[in-house]
């Protein structure tokens, strides 16, 4: 009876650590799954299943995640162009494009319906879209980010087309030379995307020597400026 008493506390304490390991790990596992289920939770919740349920800010409630708190209704590309074009600011570099540079190159014969047009540093699709409306069906918008439908990714200093691709490469960015990294190298991408006997037309800003703006492009020759405004910025 002595020796049973005995050897009663290591055994008691051996079922304790049995049932405290169980324990742990039934805890362990029901960790796992909820983390599991916020994990999977969280990642569709910027996303609804239903087009319905229309994402807006609501000052009145405090949002419960990062992505309530930066929601916005999405709209489709082609909703967002329509919207675009409905700015003032849109129409006015639409109607500058049309009425004082686009007459002008297709009096040199630079520019037809026919053409096939590059546009760099594009944007949001301006002058892709202006160009359109005047009738030149093959423009290729590009810029470091896309925007659809009218412009795609792509690096001006290492353009993504065969040489001799394009009639005009086009640009009514006046930084499209100033912000560039490496401007040489972009202007060496333009003449080797643009056909012998094509033209490069750019924006340049007033602050910029166009000589020192010329001499970038090694195989060219000044054929015209142009003194215009476009969204009332003074550019050649």
């Amino acid at each position: 009876m002595a020796d049973s008493t005995a050897h009663s506390p290591p055994a008691m304490d051996r079922r304790v650590q049995r049932l405290a390991c169980r324990v742990s790990t039934a805890l362990a596992a029901a960790a796992t799954l909820l983390l599991v289920y916020l994990f999977l939770h969280t990642s569709t919740s910027c996303f609804p299943a239903s087009h319905s349920l229309a994402l807006t800010l609501s000052p009145s409630h405090s949002p419960r995640t990062s992505c309530d708190a930066a929601s916005r209704r999405v709209l489709s590309p082609d909703r967002r162009l329509a919207k675009l074009r409905s700015s003032s600011l849109w129409r006015r570099r639409s109607a500058s494009l049309a009425t004082y540079v686009f007459p002008p190159l297709r009096g040199l014969r630079l520019l037809a319906g026919s053409s096939r047009v590059l546009c760099l540093a594009a944007g949001a699709g301006n002058a892709v879209d202006a160009l359109n409306a005047a009738g030149v069906r093959e423009v290729t918008g590009i810029d470091l980010v896309d925007f659809p439908p009218l412009v795609r990714r792509a690096d001006p200093h290492r353009l993504p087309f065969h040489d001799g691709a394009f009639d005009l490469v086009f640009s009514d960015d006046p930084a499209v030379f100033s912000v560039a990294l490496f401007p040489s190298r972009l202007a060496a991408e333009a003449e080797r995307a643009v056909q012998i006997g094509g033209a490069i037309v750019l924006a340049v800003d007033r602050q910029l020597d166009p000589a020192a703006v010329a001499a970038l492009f090694k195989r060219s020759r000044v054929v015209d400026t142009l003194d215009i405004t476009l969204d009332g910025s003074q550019v050649l």
